[in-house]
């Protein structure tokens, strides 16, 4: 999957969850000074050239919608996050995150016991 930027993610989070919006509808959401409506549009046209976009046509303009779920993007992510920081290790990462205190007793526990009802 492919990296976005953090303009492009925010722009997605906008698809997802919105649904289907055409490029005018997208800035009409920003709030003042809103980016120009050919800003938006590039941004767009590169979402879908990533793949992270379809179109379908109303006579001369497009109406966009995300064709990767917001679900799978983020598993993209944290696997990415995984591998690249923590040499493909899950453990690492729940380790990493009890040495930081970002887990408590209870969370774990409750991993255990859905790994355990698998």
């Amino acid at each position: 999957m492919q990296k976005l930027t953090n303009k492009e993610e925010e722009l997605m989070l906008y698809f997802w969850e919105r649904g289907a919006m055409f490029v005018k509808d997208v800035v009409a959401l920003y709030d003042d000074p809103k980016p120009h409506f050919n800003t938006i549009s590039t941004m767009v046209r590169t979402l879908e050239t990533k793949g992270f976009l379809d179109h379908e046509a109303f006579g001369n303009t497009y109406r966009y919608r995300p064709i990767i779920s917001q679900e799978e993007f983020s598993k993209g992510v944290l696997g990415s996050v995984v591998t690249r920081y923590f040499e493909n290790s899950y453990k690492s990462v729940v380790s990493a995150l009890i040495d930081e205190e970002k887990i408590s007793i209870e969370e774990l526990e409750e991993l255990i016991r859905k790994v355990n009802n698998q």
